[in-house]
């Protein structure tokens, strides 16, 4: 849903429409009965002045009517009562759930996290480790711990690696990789280096605090028991920028090998040939082709293919290249650009901090935020009430078959209260029933469970207040809670009234086509293969050799060998512009002449000339839909505008002019 907010807000130009509105603020215009004040308009100006890329929309007055056409939109959806639908309420509640998360923070904490988080990026741990799978409810783990034991006595005695490896070959396999070993499901896996956020918070402490060479005593996380080995630790591989020529898996020209042609290319690198210029000529990743194949440097993790980011690492010195390898995506040659260490922790603070928020160990930060809010709120507490469930709580309670007591029992006595909200004891006794399974055959005293629990409840219940109370409470929170609630309102709307139907209304579609028919033209198109050589003299011999009636493939087996390669051949059908063509390519049949460009000669052999031509619908359908969309979209603004009055105060707007200007 993130990109229906981002999708509508590229789309509109507005990324930060604002609800707050000081009470002695102007007017700037009405929509109908609905007054849009001066300094929203202001605050969105100024927030996307640096986004606007159209030098149009940077005037005022330009920019005035594309934001009157946002309020127009707003009116709308909401005069069809869009803002009522379930699906709406229910997306908005899970935005507001998420955005609320980034505003649930103690500084202090959170600082201490952030620190914590950075001085682990830049080490990298590698380690294996042993798991018997348990159910994060599961209480009763003694058996597992005492099973962990064995194997780490065993580990310490004969080394970790022999026991893990020992593991696997001696012991059926169970479902996902796993292994059954005496009635458990184990896992005894190799997880390679890892950095911080890589693995649940529990995890990576235990892996950061065990020395390398150590076996780390049981621990538990999510999903279940553990005991580690930390085989290394190494520095941070930092972050890594390369450039590469890719030759995809999947070609148009089913006779194309794309392991010979990524080898044909390597082979021209050896000859000296420029790295960048075979990658205009030839890489199948179009969005880097025309920067010679730079793309934007990544760090370790972050990139889908653990090869490439493996062989991106291994180059050690700058204009260093890879030999070809393959991935999923295809065949790769790499040129190492430039190699970076972590960044500074001011530098990446911002992203840190979300990353904490997002990780298990916010925990830390939401207990110190509770006693924070204890601190700002008016929380007035009963002991009388908290003591009454001494004499209510019985043995039952570690047998998980407690229930609340429906006679004398007092639901509606207060227990606390925050400011003036109420927080009663029969909702502290259903709180005691849904959790009672932690304590299954403990045996603790039941005022512990009592005060335990109650800790835990105001906790949860004190930060629930502060976040139903949040937008009242932070200007800057309800500003973008008001974009989340406009944004998924609109973009529905629009789909509604303009993406869907420009999308299946066929006719419409097929008739706007015909109309609009010279629009969507091939431009010269040409059946030719394409010949390319590093020398002069190569691509001369090949001129020859076309002359004399030769095939492409016997040029080809008569200049290059297994030790050379002189030249490339690309055929397919070309159009005017296309990267395997000269700027100032003649479109005739036959051959051409040499051409000099991308550092290289070439020369095409053009079968098939294509005149300029309409395209059909089919082969622009994409195009044409999106004009179309535009299409409606501009008719139905001519709607709105008649529906709404939009009165404008002059005099208000230039003030804003005067403050935008000055």
């Amino acid at each position: 849903m993130i990109k229906k907010i981002c999708l509508f807000a590229f789309l509109l130009g507005f990324t930060g429409i604002c609800s707050s509105q000081n009470k002695t603020d102007d007017v700037l215009f009405t929509v109908d009965d609905s007054p849009v004040m001066a300094s929203e308009f202001v605050r969105v100006y100024n927030k996307n002045l640096d986004l606007v890329k159209d030098e149009s929309q940077k005037d005022i007055d330009a920019y005035l009517d594309l934001f009157i056409n946002y309020q127009l939109k707003i009116k709308e959806a909401k005069r069809l009562k869009m803002d009522e639908n379930e699906t709406y309420r229910r997306e908005f509640s899970n935005y507001k759930k998420q955005l609320t998360k980034n505003y649930l923070n103690d500084n202090k904490v959170t600082e201490a996290l952030v620190s914590e988080a950075y001085s682990r990026l830049l080490l990298d741990v590698n380690a294996t480790h042993i798991l018997i799978r348990l159910d994060e409810s599961e209480t009763d783990t003694i058996g597992v711990y005492n099973e962990l034991i064995t194997l780490r006595n065993k580990a310490l005695l004969n080394g970790f690696e022999t026991v893990r490896t020992n593991l696997i070959s001696d012991n059926p396999k169970g479902p996902n990789g796993s292994i059954a070993y005496n009635n458990f499901q184990i896992y005894a896996e190799d997880l390679g280096y890892f950095t911080a956020f890589k693995m649940v918070y529990a995890f990576e402490n235990i892996a950061y605090n065990t020395n390398v060479g150590d076996v780390s005593m049981p621990f538990r996380t999510r999903f279940g028991y553990h005991i580690l080995n930390v085989v290394d630790k190494r520095p941070s591989r930092g972050e890594v920028g390369v450039s590469h020529i890719m030759v995809a898996n999947q070609q148009k020209d089913s006779l194309l090998n794309p392991e010979v042609r990524i080898n044909e290319i390597y082979k021209k690198i050896e000859q000296g040939e420029k790295f960048e210029s075979l990658a205009k000529q030839f890489s199948d990743d179009k969005s880097s082709a025309g920067k010679g194949g730079q793309l934007t440097a990544f760090s370790g993790g972050q990139l889908s293919s653990k090869e490439f980011e493996d062989m991106a690492f291994s180059l050690l010195k700058k204009d260093e290249i890879s030999k070809p390898f393959k991935t999923e995506y295809g065949w790769h040659i790499i040129k190492l650009n430039q190699k970076k260490a972590i960044v500074t922790i001011d530098k990446m603070r911002s992203e840190l901090e979300q990353k904490v928020k997002r990780d298990t160990r916010s925990s830390l930060i939401n207990t110190a935020l509770a006693s924070k809010l204890k601190a700002q709120y008016s929380i007035e507490e009963s002991k009388e009430t908290l003591d009454y469930f001494e004499t209510v709580l019985t043995d039952a309670y570690f047998k998980k078959s407690w229930t609340l007591p429906q006679e004398n029992f007092d639901f509606d006595a207060v227990l606390f209260k925050i400011n003036e909200e109420k927080y009663l004891s029969g909702k502290f006794g259903k709180h005691l029933m849904s959790v009672q399974q932690k304590y299954y055959t403990k045996k603790i005293p039941l005022r512990a469970v009592i005060n335990q629990e109650y800790e835990a409840y105001m906790e949860n219940e004190v930060i629930k207040y502060h976040e139903n109370n949040l937008e009242k409470e932070n200007e800057d929170f309800a500003h973008i809670l008001k974009e989340y609630r406009d944004g998924l309102l609109l973009f529905d709307l629009m789909e509604n009234e303009v993406w869907n139907a420009g999308a299946k209304d066929s006719i419409g579609l097929q008739k706007f086509y015909e109309e609009k028919k010279g629009n969507y033209m091939w431009k010269k198109r040409v059946d030719a293969v394409v010949i390319s050589a590093a020398s002069q003299v190569d691509i001369s011999s090949v001129e020859n050799y076309l002359k004399k009636g030769m095939s492409t493939d016997e040029i080809s087996a008569l200049l290059n060998s297994d030790s050379e390669q002189k030249i490339i051949v690309t055929k397919e059908v070309m159009e005017k512009g296309d990267q395997s063509l000269p700027m100032d390519f003649e479109f005739k049949e036959g051959l051409s002449k040499i051409y000099q460009y991308h550092d290289a000669y070439h020369i095409i052999n053009v079968f098939k000339l294509f005149p300029e031509s309409n395209k059909t619908l089919d082969e622009t359908k994409g195009k044409v839909i999106s004009d179309y969309q535009n299409h409606i979209e501009m008719n139905w603004l001519i709607e709105l505008n008649d529906r709404y009055k939009v009165v404008i105060n002059k005099e208000v707007l230039n003030k804003v002019k005067s403050q935008i200007l000055n």
